[in-house]
């Protein structure tokens, strides 16, 4: 099965959700257990183009692996109250394997030039569990282009913006 996502979809997670962006920022494709991301280049405002925030709510580490293109996976552990405890950024690129630990939200943004493509395993429920990032607009950063760079923007919504770590 194929789901597009519209704008409209991802509004909720967007730094500026009203400025112009992508018509479908990216595609669903499920089935047997897994499911291809296919997130579509551009911008959305100044913020590169991402998918909406899912939570990993089950018990174990799902893995992620990059097919195709160029982007960032962000990764954030939460407390009980919803502030950001860790943020965690990973460059993706062709046969780079993601792991995802259990409790983590996680957002593929795409800043290459070509559509981005991600295979994954599906052991949770992919439209739930992340309204609390939704009432914060998003993740603790967002991911912008300044002057041609990749940078980033701290979300005003957090209280707290712990440090960016890379693996």
């Amino acid at each position: 099965m194929v789901i597009t996502k519209s704008h409209k979809d991802l509004k909720p997670f967007l730094m500026d959700p009203g400025k112009k962006g992508i018509k479908n920022p990216y595609y669903q494709i499920l089935g047997d257990g897994q499911i291809i991301f296919v997130v579509s280049p551009g911008l959305n405002g100044s913020e590169y183009n991402k998918t909406t925030v899912f939570l990993n709510d089950y018990s174990e580490v799902q893995v992620c692996q990059s097919l195709y293109g160029q982007g960032i996976i962000l990764m954030q552990r939460a407390d009980e109250v919803g502030e950001a405890k860790e943020f965690k950024v990973v460059s993706l690129f062709a046969g780079r394997q993601v792991n995802i630990p259990a409790g983590w939200a996680v957002c593929i943004v795409n800043v290459g030039k070509s559509f981005l493509v991600i295979l994954g395993n599906i052991n949770g429920d992919l439209n739930g569990s992340s309204k609390g990032i939704e009432k914060k607009q998003g993740l603790v950063y967002y991911i912008v282009e300044k002057k041609g760079e990749i940078s980033f923007e701290p979300n005003p919504n957090y209280r707290i913006h712990p440090q960016i770590s890379t693996e």
